[in-house]
């Protein structure tokens, strides 16, 4: 991977782009199949909206407590792809174990699990993703986006097919199975993947290459002064307010206001993350030749509208066509933003800034459905649509503040995504 042989090169470089962009689709499926899950646990538990709500806050509190640390684990080991399948294998593992669980608390253990899992995956992948198609960010962070999207649309279609017939308990346990096979094909492939060469004692650390503790916490000072790091990872915390209190609550509302079977639900959840799978490249895209600025204030402007036609659309069957649109616009934003991150923050930290970012997009995440839940239970499962719809503005608002003149790294007309290659043919991210 590291030799001078430019197109073996960059054909190794493209089969390691997808084998973590499947890896991040399996970081989705479980989640995604987890909300398909949650209006049968709750009915078999005899939970209210606030503690169904309440189950996702778990997940995202402790995501958001590991992301940090997650970010400062990778900044400072080099071996990305170990990082990576230890990952996956953490996220999915929890899942069957809850395969085995009779009792709220013990559900909640679970779903904490999860997230501190979670918290490795993104940190890793994102910036040794942004280092290597430095002059493609936008593109290729919404190919791995592309991933997400998969997983989460697919996921809902093959689990509701299977609640048909199986219990949701023996569906956990088979789920397990993709994850574990997975996670070994990365640490086949990609478990000694170290970025960056080794460089001189007084040289700068070489991106996404371990870092001593000293150089680490040099490089945190300047991080955490940084004004547009704190205005998109806010911004990303409200948006991640509207996403995952609309994925907790959607399922809710199709089965008990629209009276929709489990397979019905799951190809609702499709329609909304197909959408969001066509939309990522076409934003990643766009952003590199127009700018992070405009393309996020769009598409969380128009999420905003989107939302407020399905709190007044209500039962209709309109409700079901908007959520098509809706995932066009949500989940366009999510690579842009990361790559507008990593073009504002130094490039040898960039795992800190990306578990800053997530930390607070967990953050945000685990608010909304706890919130979502208590609108819910007081004025209906409609009345928590309006409240994703002001999430998503005040995210876009606070876009407004982000300093301007945005650069956009790397010629916007390159005519190949190739990574950077350092003199002497070996590869500088």
């Amino acid at each position: 991977m590291y030799s001078s042989g430019g197109g073996q090169t960059v054909s190794r470089s493209w089969r390691e782009v997808w084998l973590i962009t499947l890896g991040h689709a399996l970081t989705h499926w479980y989640p995604a199949t987890f909300y398909l899950l949650l209006p049968i646990i709750g009915a078999e538990l005899g939970l209210s909206f606030s503690q169904i709500g309440l189950i996702m806050t778990c997940q995202y509190i402790a995501a958001a407590v590991a992301n940090v640390p997650g970010g400062v684990l990778v900044d400072t080991v080099g071996r990305k792809g170990l990082l990576m399948g230890v990952s996956l294998f953490w996220v999915g593992f929890p899942y069957l174990l809850m395969g085995f669980t009779h009792a709220y608390l013990p559900l909640l253990a679970c779903v904490a699990l999860v997230g501190v899992g979670n918290s490795l995956w993104h940190p890793t992948a994102i910036p040794m993703l942004a280092s290597r198609f430095p002059e493609r960010k936008g593109l290729v962070l919404s190919l791995h986006g592309m991933g997400g999207n998969a997983g989460d649309a697919i996921a809902p279609l093959v689990v509701g097919t299977l609640l048909a017939v199986l219990s949701w308990r023996e569906v956990v346990v088979l789920n397990v199975i993709p994850g574990l096979v997975m996670a070994l094909l990365i640490l086949v492939f990609l478990g000694t993947l170290k970025l960056g060469r080794r460089k001189p004692a007084a040289a700068a650390p070489a991106d996404g290459a371990g870092q001593s503790m000293a150089e680490y916490l040099s490089g945190l000072k300047s991080l955490l002064r940084n004004r547009s790091l704190m205005l998109l990872s806010t911004s990303s915390a409200f948006r991640s307010m509207t996403q995952n209190a609309l994925l907790t609550f959607l399922p809710l509302f199709l089965v008990r206001e629209m009276g929709f079977s489990s397979l019905w639900v799951g190809g609702c959840m499709f329609a909304l993350q197909a959408a969001g799978f066509a939309a990522a490249p076409v934003a990643g895209s766009l952003s590199d030749k127009l700018g992070r600025r405009s393309v996020m204030m769009t598409s969380m402007a128009m999420t905003a509208v989107v939302l407020v036609f399905m709190a007044l659309a209500g039962r209709s069957h309109a409700f079901v066509f908007f959520i098509a649109v809706l995932g066009f616009f949500l989940y366009a934003i999510r690579p842009v933003m990361q790559a507008w991150l990593l073009e504002s923050t130094p490039k040898n930290m960039g795992g800190s800034s990306i578990g800053v970012l997530f930390g607070m997009q967990s953050l945000g995440a685990s608010a909304a459905p706890l919130l979502g839940g208590l609108i819910a239970d007081r004025w209906g499962l409609g009345a928590s649509f309006y409240f994703l719809a002001s999430t998503i503005v005040a995210a876009n608002l606070l876009i407004l503040l982000m300093p301007s003149g945005d650069k956009i790294d790397g010629p916007s007309d390159a005519p190949l995504p190739r990574p950077a290659v350092a003199p002497g043919g070996r590869q500088d991210g």
